[in-house]
């Protein structure tokens, strides 16, 4: 493999090889087969395009592509070429592989260079490896986008898409390819142009606040200054404020700071309390680099999550948020509680299929011997006061009296039976379960522990996904169905479980973005819960950087 660390000690021999005059384009109609051997003389114009030996990974293909279009270029447009240098930088801004941090220096610097055939040659190379990273995302990237990074060797593009590049550079329409493999949502070019204005930035003084303690509106200020620099760089102190405030020589925690701190908090889903703390201080302090890789690694998780909107449940683990989209429009959101960060609520995609009144809980053997079992032997009473039936199975299990249980010698590890909750008010899934198939065993449900909505941060379950909106959801989702909700009162009255299958099943999607930009172009972050943000560090910096240019 070209590392990183060889690539910086050779970035200018490109000015040392000579130049080559490029043949005349053929024209041709059909792309030939990019699966046959490429002739010799093919390969070896490749390699002497190459800036450095070995710099190319797919020498066949594009001796098979280059000998298609006569060795002539085919990056003219200089539109295309920002869209992949735009692409690739963004994968290396996001700290997910080598490869592709010492490509975005490469295309930087021949671009630059003027030798063209060696910018083509390896500007194609790198389209290629952009075309296999993205086709491997199905079943790579929940591994590559949270906690791991690219460290195998992508396999060549197919053949599908390698015809269709050939397809499109034949009518002069390489942009147009590469743009249509950005992600299909406009939050990539929103998050894209917060990356350029953060880069604009990054060199500029942004002071941190090292003031520890709680900062109250009227507290003394050690560096009032430090704290309105930073809350101007932040963009929720306008520079006029700023000013003002600094002329004044205001050394206090007045009610104008609050209000930009207010401001910031709602930007990074913290209490909006105007308290200074150690998670509103730890964002503040929070330098550009590390939010512009944030930032980039959550522009290449946009390639992973679901673009139509037409009949879709979203649940968006860091936000603790769910949104029930219909025809394109957002019906309802609501606060959810999501795993906690030992049990965390898997990425997962499903289809509700039927809302269940008053449902049992069967309490899953994990919940049952770490939770449950250990206050049952503390509290011979603890089953009975919870409503918890004790099963021999969960196929055709005859009951078990709580008497008959040898306390003594029946331990959480070797506890042979199965536990099930009675349907209720202080059912642990609440009067609403909405059933989603899937392998994890997770899905939506309402709780009686409505308190903790109010919590800042709702990583509290053992997986499955807690709604706060549970009524309006199974009402939404009923009348959808064409049933009516106000059918089943007897059974929001009396505890007897009711299964209500839905006429349009509806798609459910689990996703982990933990920045993106909301409707009136605000950068939102949220904290890392699950801890999928941290990258590999790398043994040189992350140099790619991004221009306004054709975003």
């Amino acid at each position: 493999m070209f590392s990183a660390r060889t690539l910086f000690k050779t970035l200018w021999v490109t000015a040392l090889i000579p130049m080559f005059l490029w043949a005349p384009s053929l024209c041709a109609s059909e792309p030939s087969d990019m699966q046959k051997k490429p002739s010799l003389a093919a390969v070896t114009w490749v390699k002497q395009a190459e800036s450095d030996v070995g710099l190319v990974s797919n020498t066949n293909e594009l001796a098979n592509i280059y000998e298609y279009f006569s060795f002539s270029p085919i990056w003219h447009d200089y539109r295309a070429k920002d869209e992949l240098e735009t692409q690739i930088n963004i994968i290396s801004l996001a700290g997910l592989s080598e490869n592709f941090e010492w490509r975005a220096v490469v295309l930087r610097d021949l671009r630059s260079s003027g030798d063209w055939r060696a910018y083509d040659v390896f500007a194609t190379d790198s389209l290629l490896a952009l075309i296999s990273y993205i086709e491997s995302i199905p079943d790579n990237g929940k591994s590559w986008f949270f906690g791991t990074d690219i460290t195998e060797s992508l396999p060549s593009p197919t053949v599908t898409q390698t015809n269709k590049l050939i397809a499109f550079a034949s009518r002069n329409k390489l942009y147009r390819f590469v743009f249509e493999l950005r992600p299909s949502t406009s939050q990539y070019k929103q998050m894209a142009k917060a990356i350029v204005k953060l880069q604009d930035d990054e060199e500029t003084y942004w002071p941190k606040l090292i003031q520890r303690g709680l900062i109250r509106p009227g507290d003394k200020l050690d560096n009032a200054d430090s704290l309105i620099t930073n809350l101007e760089r932040q963009g929720v102190l306008s520079v006029t404020e700023a000013q003002r405030l600094k002329i004044e020589q205001v050394s206090f925690y007045n009610a104008v700071l609050s209000q930009a701190v207010k401001r910031f908090q709602a930007r990074h889903g913290l209490k909006e309390d105007g308290v200074i703390g150690d998670k509103t201080r730890r964002w503040l302090n929070k330098s550009a680099i590390s939010r512009i890789q944030i930032l980039a690694l959550n522009m290449e998780r946009l390639r992973l999550w679901p673009t139509e909107r037409q009949k879709i449940i979203l649940v968006n683990i860091p936000n603790y948020e769910m949104e029930l989209w219909i025809d394109s429009e957002m019906i309802l959101d609501s606060k959810v509680v999501v795993g906690r960060p030992s049990r965390r609520t898997p990425l997962f995609d499903s289809r509700l299929d039927s809302v269940v009144f008053n449902p049992s809980w069967n309490v899953p053997v994990t919940i049952m011997r770490k939770d449950i079992l250990p206050k049952a032997r503390q509290d011979n009473e603890y089953l009975a006061k919870h409503s918890y039936t004790v099963l021999s199975s969960w196929v055709n299990g005859s009951v078990i009296p709580h008497e008959d249980i040898d306390w003594e010698n029946v331990t959480a590890r070797n506890f042979p039976y199965r536990l099930q909750q009675s349907p209720g008010n202080f059912n642990a899934l609440g009067r609403y379960k909405f059933n989603t198939p899937n392998g994890n065993a997770i899905y939506l449900h309402d709780t009686p522990a409505k308190s903790l909505f109010n919590k800042e941060s709702r990583a509290f379950s053992s997986g499955c996904i807690r709604v706060q909106k549970a009524e309006i959801l199974a009402q939404v989702l009923l009348h959808r169905s064409g049933l009516e909700f106000g059918d089943y009162d007897y059974y929001r009255r009396i505890p007897e479980t009711k299964w209500v299958s839905l006429r349009q099943k509806i798609a459910v999607h689990t996703i982990y973005q933990t920045a993106w930009v909301n409707e009136d172009g605000e950068v939102q972050f949220r904290n890392d819960v699950y801890h999928y943000d941290a990258r590999p560090k790398r043994s040189t910096p992350l140099s790619a950087s991004l221009t306004a240019k054709n975003l």
